[in-house]
Parts: C-alpha cells; sequence; structure tokens
C-alpha cells in the first residue's frame, strides 16, 4: 500500500477512514447523486402546479409536500453548483431552500468537470459570503484568472487549491481578503517569489494553523509565513533535473525570515518522492525542528521511498523526541529505524497510526517495544507493517523469511490491538504451521472492526491443504516470459454454484472473509510481486516467482471475496493458480459497491486465461471508477472494450501489458459510450504511430 495521503486516518498504511456503522449512509450518498439529481429536476417550475394536483392525477408523489428537513436532505446530495445555478430557479420554495446553511457552508468543485470559469464565477456571486469552505482541488481545467473569484468568499475558514496553478502576486491578493482563513492548501511551482506576498496577505497566514503544501520547486513556501501552524503537510515532488536537463540543487535561502515556525506544531508529515533533492529540502525543514522539538507535537510522519540516510540532525532530532514528547501516530523511512534502539525510548500517549515499512523489525521487538506487552493499545486503529518479513517471528537472526510465523505473536497482537481497522501485512512471506486454531487466517478472523486489510498471497492458504496434494505439473513450471510448455491442468467448474460445493467453504480464508463483513478494501498481492510500472521504486524486467505456498492459491479463494458485500477496492496480483478466473465473476454479481479493481499477474504469465471471466464481471459492476489492468500479452479488443462499456460510471483506466495488443475502433466506441472517463492510460506493444493516432482521435472527440 502507498504512504498516507492524510496522516490521521486511513488504511493499513494510509489514511484512517469512516466508522463501520456508517457505511451504509456514506455509501448511499454516492450510489445515488445521480437519481436524487433527477429527483431534483422532477421539481415544477412552480409551487402551485404541483400542489394542485392529486396523487391520484400525478401518478406518483408529491415530492413538495415533503418537509424541509426531509427536502434538505434529498439536496443535500446535489452538487452545489447545480444547486445554485439550477434547481434554485425552479420555484420559490426550492429557491428559499437551496440557499439554506446546510448546502452553502461548504462547496465542493473537485471532480466536478462540467464546471467552468463562468459557473464558478456566478456561483461565488451568489452565496460567496455563505461559504466557508471551498475545495478546488485538482481542477486543472479552470485558468488561473478563476482563482481571482475566490476573494468574493469574505468568510471562508479552510481554502484547498492543490493542482490549481497560482502565482505568488495572485495567491498574495487572494489571501489579503480571507482574514477569517484557518486551513490552506496550495502547490508551489518554479518561480514562486514569497518576497512578493503583501503584509496583508501574510497577516492571514500568521491567523493559519493547518497547511498542505505541494512543492515542485525548491522552497520554503509560505511555511515561513504561518507562525501558529498546528498541523503541517508536505507533499515533495521535486524533480531531480529541470525541463531543460539541468541538475537541481535542495539549496534554499537560510534567514531570519525564512525560517519555519514550530513552537505550536502538533503534526508533521512529510512525503517524498524518489530524488536526492526531494531529501535535502525535507533535511532544511526538519533542520529547524532538530533545534527545539514542539512540546505539543503529537504525530510525526515521513513517508520517503528507497533509501533515507539518517544524518546527525535527524539523530539529535528523534533523540529530542524520545526526551521531550508523547507520541500518538509514528511513521519513519526504515533507515531511521533499523538497528536503532528509538522504540525503545520512544514513548506513546494513546497511538492510533503506526507505519514500519520495510523495517526489519522483529517478533520479539514488536510485542516488547511497541505493543509494550499489551498496554495502552485499544486506541490503535491503524498498523502497517508491510515488508516486514521478521515481524511475526521471535528473532531475525537466524530466521530465512519463508519459515513459518510464530503465530504466538500474532495472537498478541490481535488481542492488544482488538480496535484495528486497517493492517498491512504485504510483501513478506508469513506461512502458518500445522498447528490446528493458529492459522493467519483464523487468528485475524478476530478483528472484527477491520475496513481494510493487505495480506501475502502465501498467508491465506490452507496448511492441511498443501501438506496433503503434491505439486501439479502445472505448479513446478517456472512462470517466465520464454519458450511455452504444453502442460495438463486440473478441471475446474466454471459454474460458481459448483464451486461451493467443493468443500470452498471449509478453508481458513473463506472463513476469514465471512467474518469482515465490513470490509471495504481488500489486498491480496504475491510477496514477491513487483510492478512493471512502479511509482516509487525501480523497475525490474523481471520479477521473482511466486512462493511455493503460493502455488495452491487459485480461483476458489477469489470466489471467497464475493462475501465482501460492501468492498469498494480489490487488488489482486501474481495469483499463479488462477486457471478460468471463475471467481470474479461471483465478485462482480455480489460486490455492487465495488469502485476500484486493480489486477496483475494472474494465472499463468504467457496466456491471459481469465479473459473471459473478466468481460462477464465487468458487465455487473456499475459502480466501478478505476480500473488497472496488468498483465503481459493482454489483447483489448473489441469483446473486452464492449464489456467494459458497461461500468457506466468508470472514470480512469489504465492497462499496462508487455506485448499487449489493442484495436483502436474498439478503443474509440469504449470512449463514446463511457462519458465520464477522464483518464486512459493503455501502455502495450503497439508501434508509436498507432499510439499517436488514437490519442489524436479520442483528443479531436
Amino acid at each position: 500500500m502507498a504512504a498516507p495521503e492524510e496522516p490521521c486516518g486511513g488504511r493499513a498504511g494510509e489514511e484512517p477512514g469512516r466508522d463501520a456503522a456508517g457505511l451504509s449512509g456514506a455509501r448511499g450518498r454516492r450510489r445515488q447523486w445521480r437519481r436524487d439529481r433527477a429527483a431534483a429536476a422532477m421539481f415544477r417550475c412552480g409551487e402551485e402546479v404541483v400542489s394542485g394536483e392529486s396523487e391520484e392525477e400525478s401518478n406518483g408523489v408529491n415530492l413538495m409536500e415533503f418537509s424541509d428537513e426531509i427536502l434538505l436532505h434529498i439536496l443535500s446530495y446535489v452538487p452545489c453548483t447545480d444547486l445554485v445555478l439550477n434547481v434554485r430557479r425552479t420555484c420559490r420554495k426550492l429557491a428559499t431552500l437551496c440557499l439554506d446553511k446546510s448546502l452553502t457552508h461548504t462547496v465542493l468543485l473537485q471532480k466536478d468537470y462540467k464546471v467552468n470559469k463562468d459557473k464558478v464565477k456566478q456561483l461565488m456571486r451568489d452565496i460567496g459570503k455563505e461559504i466557508y469552505q471551498l475545495n478546488m482541488a485538482g481542477c486543472y481545467w479552470l485558468p488561473s484568472s478563476t482563482i481571482d473569484h475566490v476573494t468574493r468568499c469574505k468568510n471562508l475558514v479552510k481554502l484547498n487549491l492543490s493542482g490549481c496553478h497560482v502565482t505568488s502576486l495572485r495567491l498574495s491578493k487572494m489571501l489579503s481578503t480571507l482574514q477569517h482563513l484557518r486551513s490552506l492548501a496550495i502547490d508551489v511551482n518554479p518561480g514562486f517569489d514569497a518576497s512578493q506576498l503583501s503584509s496583508e496577505c501574510k497577516a492571514t497566514l500568521s491567523r493559519v494553523s493547518e497547511l498542505k503544501q505541494t512543492l515542485y520547486t525548491p522552497s520554503y513556501g509560505v511555511v515561513p509565513c504561518c507562525t501558529s501552524l498546528e498541523k503541517l503537510l508536505l507533499y515533495f515532488e521535486i524533480l531531480d533535473r529541470s525541463r531543460e536537463g539541468f541538475m537541481l540543487s535542495g539549496q534554499l535561502m537560510v534567514g531570519e525570515s525564512n525560517v519555519p515556525h514550530y513552537q505550536n506544531l502538533r503534526v508533521f508529515y512529510a512525503r517524498l518522492a524518489p530524488g536526492y533533492v526531494n531529501q535535502e529540502v525535507v533535511r532544511l525543514y526538519l533542520a529547524v525542528l532538530s533545534d527545539r522539538t514542539p512540546e505539543n507535537l503529537h504525530a510525526f510522519l515521513i513517508s520517503a521511498p528507497g533509501s533515507f540516510a539518517e544524518t546527525g540532525a535527524t539523530k539529535n532530532l528523534l533523540d529530542s523526541m524520545a526526551r521531550n514528547v508523547r507520541l500518538d501516530a509514528l511513521q519513519l523511512p526504515k533507515a531511521w529505524i533499523n538497528g536503532s534502539g528509538l522504540l525503545q525510548h520512544l514513548k506513546f500517549n494513546n497511538p492510533f497510526y503506526f507505519s514500519f515499512s520495510r523495517c526489519t523489525l522483529s517478533g520479539g521487538h514488536l510485542i516488547q517495544r511497541v505493543i509494550n506487552g499489551g498496554k495502552d493499545l485499544k486506541s490503535l486503529t491503524s498498523l502497517n507493517l508491510s515488508g516486514c518479513v521478521h515481524c511475526l517471528a521471535p528473532e531475525s537472526l537466524f530466521r530465512k523469511a519463508e519459515d513459518d510465523i510464530d503465530s504466538s505473536i500474532l495472537e498478541s497482537l490481535v488481542a492488544s490491538c482488538c480496535n484495528l481497522r486497517h493492517l498491512n501485512l504485504s510483501a513478506a512471506h508469513h506461512h502458518s504451521s500445522e498447528s490446528i486454531g493458529n492459522h493467519l487466517c483464523q487468528l485475524l478472523s478476530r478483528l472484527k472492526h477491520l475496513l481494510s486489510l493487505a495480506l501475502p498471497v502465501c498467508s491465506i492458504t490452507d496448511v492441511a491443504a498443501n501438506v496433503e496434494k503434491p505439486p501439479t505439473a502445472s505448479n513446478l513450471v517456472p512462470q517466465t516470459f520464454g519458450r511455452k510448455v504444453r502442460i495438463g491442468i486440473q478441471t475446474y467448474p466454471r459454474n460458481l454454484g459448483d464451486q461451493a460445493n467443493q468443500k470452498i467453504e471449509s478453508s481458513v480464508f473463506w472463513a476469514l472473509m465471512g467474518s469482515l463483513r465490513f470490509l471495504e478494501t481488500l489486498e491480496i498481492i504475491g510477496s514477491s510481486f513487483s510492478s512493471a510500472m512502479p511509482r516509487n521504486e525501480p523497475a525490474i524486467r523481471n520479477s521473482l516467482p511466486p512462493c511455493v505456498r503460493a502455488q495452491s492459491v487459485g480461483d476458489s479463494e477469489v470466489a471467497a471475496i464475493s462475501q465482501l458485500t460492501y468492498l469498494q477496492s480489490l487488488t489482486l496480483a501474481q495469483l499463479p493458480n488462477i486457471l478460468t478466473g471463475s471467481g470474479l465473476v461471483n465478485i462482480g454479481l455480489q460486490c455492487q459497491h465495488l469502485r476500484t479493481l486493480s489486477l496483475a499477474n494472474l494465472g499463468m504469465m504467457g496466456n491471459v486465461v481469465y479473459m473471459s471471466a473478466l468481460m462477464d464481471m465487468l458487465k455487473h459492476c456499475k459502480c466501478l471508477r478505476d480500473l488497472r489492468l496488468e498483465q503481459p500479452y493482454f489483447c483489448a479488443g473489441a469483446q473486452f472494450f464492449q464489456a467494459l462499456s458497461h461500468c457506466s460510471s468508470l472514470q480512469r483506466l489504465c492497462i499496462v501489458s508487455r506485448s499487449g495488443t489493442l484495436q483502436s475502433d474498439a478503443v474509440m466506441s469504449f470512449m463514446a459510450n463511457c462519458l465520464e472517463v477522464i483518464m486512459c492510460h493503455m501502455f502495450m506493444g503497439e508501434s508509436l504511430t498507432v499510439c499517436k493516432n488514437l490519442q489524436q482521435s479520442i483528443v479531436r472527440r
């Protein structure tokens, strides 16, 4: 799993999310907003017109007879731009309700792709003074001059402009008028000059307590002006080279006016993209923290890919934190934890978030230094142990990564952290022993509050099945791109009803899925899986073969996932024993809330054995918004795109396929049917000419 987008909540290794009790309401809001939008449009152009009709004459429910409370609840599902610019003009009653403070307090323009500059201008003119929270994150299609209209929102408290290009002069003019602003999110692009900020702008920034800043150039941005910061979120996206090819430097101008003020800081979070410049710049941000650690600091999180070496300044910072603060959330680069006694000295208050991704943390250290014998860990809701290959073993000195785990360590973890909602155990070999009742899946089934879970493929296999069943010919064939080997495969029922009669229900993974009814996010990823196009790691052409125990994980385990009625996001990668993909159809039928689907390297690598099942599955995925497929020799032809056209809510499509093929006419037909698509990435084996022609055709449409 990726690093957390926000440090105060998500899945394991990421942001903690909603409570399980609120799932149905949140899901209903997403599922019905189109329906509610249509319902709002059904209001007639005058209250007298509809009220004069009897129920029999109108042959339906008279919506205008509902109470104001019910109507406000319905209208809350409609985008604010539609409310103010369209629905408000239908009748006198709706004209009043659409301007209710509960509907105009927060305006979300993020991902509202039908909004243009003129609509934003009219919206700010009509309700600007009533807006307290405005989210324009990612509105890249709006011209930068659109930001000028935000000055009408005099009472704005929270403003998100991430992804919007804002110059320092335009930012200065806008912030000078927003005297009540307390939360700000902006991007710092090349050319940003803090000296151009006016005194009125700096006065506004001095009152800001929460800042999210994405850096595309080495800079402190507006951090030195924010003297009352309590929460600082930094995203470092600086390239090592300029567009002209020149090497960039991470050095910043350091002076009295450029020093960040952290005395009131409670949350510090930094996420780094790959590159040495990002590491240099974040060290300058941390240098001030090492001089004087804020006494109220309770969350300290740094997400850094690859190697991020510890320096003398960072060591002083960590020593100061160990002496002076009590933390509730912690995430550090692996080099800062490995081989040090830091965890033994850090003090925790009521921790809710821990991330030790890819650290050499043994199970003994986990129990003694982190869990502290089970004391005060009921508050922990998110735990990321991704890549911690020895975290479920007592000692790591003489242990091999493929050895069985110590079930007593996992049992202590489950008992101590009984309120976990997000758990990540991926990228490691967690093999259960033959002891009855001590399988990893059986122990995890006690965590009834889980909302997201990430596991390695080899951890879900039945130990008894592996012992009784000798390796088949298909399991002995190396998973390579070389010459195909003709082998026999076992007969597998395509009928999903027959699968349930093959003792699938008796497997430990089937029982685990049955016990986690409210799970929203599930990732089952091979321990040695490496994506062909990773974001934060170097691409590896030939990945390692799957784990031996993973060879038995196939269609029946995938079918077990269909028990997760509330599943919203599913990732399956490196499942070598997929023979037909029949379990995918069951997921499409049962998991009607599925919004994100990612499949990679399923079955034999030389053939897409699950194509037929995938196409059947897609016909049922009406709520699917994001689809990512990574499979060699994938044929994206007319039948595939015809099935994909049933996903009417699809917004993002990504296909990564070495030696794959696509059919341009089928792509164009798909784009014509699925009007919500905003991103289409296909990395296939086609020629550059074919790709350019297809891109031009899509742009022209």
